[in-house]
């Protein structure tokens, strides 16, 4: 189960997705999301389905990995669609036993809910899937740095966003490697009751927390070996420089944008 989460996971390719620049890559992101929540019918989501198809596709990023970006949260997903299902009681009653009762409206926003959190992930997941931590730092420094004249610590805070993101594949497999040997001395975590395993996961987090801040403290270590110093002064092997591929994509999700606030707006009109 923890081999299959990619999330902060770093595919190098060539494709389109992967030359475009990060800059506009984070932009598109945002755009992508405010698309996905500008309306709250299945047309609006629509256009976010093929927005989010059309990248996967352009991406080369095999299709499994975008499933494996979903797995981790799918019980949080089938979770909020039975809420929804069960507690939203609007529209004409399809279903009732004693005080459980289904509605067309509930089914209506589960369905809706699963989704678009479905869309948010997978599309997100791109951005991090084609952009290498490295480069990411940099993009979120360019994209702040206006803040630098209001004293704002920009390049601290990128540079911590980039290491949580780097992290996370690191301590998810750290988080299997622990697992792995408690059950080799006869640890049993997927066994017994919810409260048993819940009980056998600090058999797993102290070590895990303590492995954390050991490499913590060994990155902070290796950073002051290397004289880093913060932004100040600092050079980049790769200059960020925009072309014309990335004004196209931005325009065409811009295009998509507006496509989806249309929609939205001619149905509520109806």
């Amino acid at each position: 189960m923890l081999r299959d989460i990619t999330i902060g996971q770093y595919f190098p390719g060539d494709s389109i997705i992967h030359r475009l620049d990060p800059r506009f890559k984070i932009v598109i992101t945002v755009i992508y999301i405010c698309m996905l929540f500008i309306g709250s019918s299945f047309w609006c989501l629509a256009v976010g389905v093929v927005f989010t198809l059309m990248a996967m596709l352009l991406s080369k990023i095999p299709l499994k990995m975008f499933w494996k970006s979903v797995k981790p949260i799918l019980p949080f997903l089938i979770i909020t669609a039975l809420l929804n299902l069960f507690l939203v009681n609007t529209g004409e009653v399809l279903f009732q036993w004693k005080f459980l009762k289904i509605t067309e409206g509930g089914v209506n926003i589960s369905l809706f809910m699963l989704v678009r959190i479905t869309l948010l992930i997978m599309g997100t997941s791109i951005l991090t899937y084609t952009t290498s931590p490295i480069t990411l730092t940099d993009a979120i420094e360019r994209l702040l740095s206006p803040l630098k004249k209001l004293n704002f610590p920009v390049h601290e805070l990128a540079m911590m966003m980039s290491i949580a993101l780097r992290f996370i594949p690191t301590l998810i497999e750290e988080t299997d490697k622990i697992m792995s040997a408690q059950k080799a001395r006869g640890a049993e975590i997927d066994t017994g009751s919810f409260m048993t395993r819940t009980r056998n996961m600090v058999s797993i987090l102290v070590p895990l927390f303590i492995s954390s801040f050991r490499r913590a403290d060994e990155l902070a270590t290796a950073m002051e070996c290397r004289c880093y110093n913060g932004g100040e002064g600092r050079t980049r092997l790769r200059q960020l420089r925009s072309a014309p591929r990335d004004y196209i994509a931005l325009g065409v999700t811009l295009v998509f944008l507006a496509a989806a606030i249309a929609v939205s707006i001619i149905t509520k009109t109806r």
